[in-house]
This record gives C-alpha cells, structure tokens and sequence, in this order.
C-alpha cells in the first residue's frame, strides 16, 4: 500500500525558513504530480505548490498560490520519491498543517497526515 509521509514542520519566527519533505513509500508504478496544500481550522485545504515532469522533455513544472510566490520553492527527487517545499521569509499566515498529496500512475490520489507548521514570535 502506498503512503505519504511528510516530515519537517515546526515553530519558526516571522521571516524564518523551514523545509518540509514528503516520503513516498510502498510498491508503486510512478508518480505524475506531487503538490503540498495547506490548511487552518474551519477552513478549506487550499493548494500552496504543485510540481509535474514533463513526460516530453523531463523537466518539471511548477504552479504556486499566489500568496506565496518568490517565497517558497516546490522540488521533487524521482529516484527517492520525494518532494520538497522550501519555504523562506515566512509570515505568521502561513501557519496551518501543511498535507503533501501524490497522483500514483494507476493506483490514483494519496495524501499525507500533515505537519504542523507555526510562524510565531
């Protein structure tokens, strides 16, 4: 069975940085788009950055939210199934449990736990 595990969350200051990472295990057949959503209490799970490869020319290609842009970088590694977001200059509302999410060649959509990031003073 696939799983999803992101790791890396925590308390920083305003204008602080984190890294998340999300762990991709178990047999599968490959994975098309990877992406990271972020979430606070009563409300909605909104996309924060998503990453695909392009299957012609094996780049990847990337999308933000528009409140984050210029300030958090999404990343993958194929050969470990892993996908990054670099988050700098953070503010106090990017608090929220950030979800890493994966769409499994065949087996479809997965989605993580979540880990809590805190931007506080």
């Amino acid at each position: 069975q696939v799983r999803l595990v992101e790791s890396g969350g925590g308390l920083v200051q305003p204008g602080g940085s984190l890294t998340l990472s999300c762990a991709a295990s178990g047999r599968n057949f490959g994975i098309n788009s990877m992406s990271w959503h972020r979430q606070t209490p009563g409300k909605q799970r909104n996309l924060v950055a998503w990453i695909n490869r392009e299957r012609t020319h094996y780049e990847d290609t990337t999308t933000y939210a528009d409140d984050v842009k210029g300030r958090f970088t999404i990343s993958r590694d194929n050969s470990k199934g892993m996908v990054y977001l670099q988050m700098n200059s953070l503010k106090p509302e990017d608090t929220a449990v950030y979800y890493c999410n994966a769409d499994f060649v065949i087996l479809g959509e997965r989605w993580g736990q979540g880990t809590q990031v805190t931007v506080s003073s």
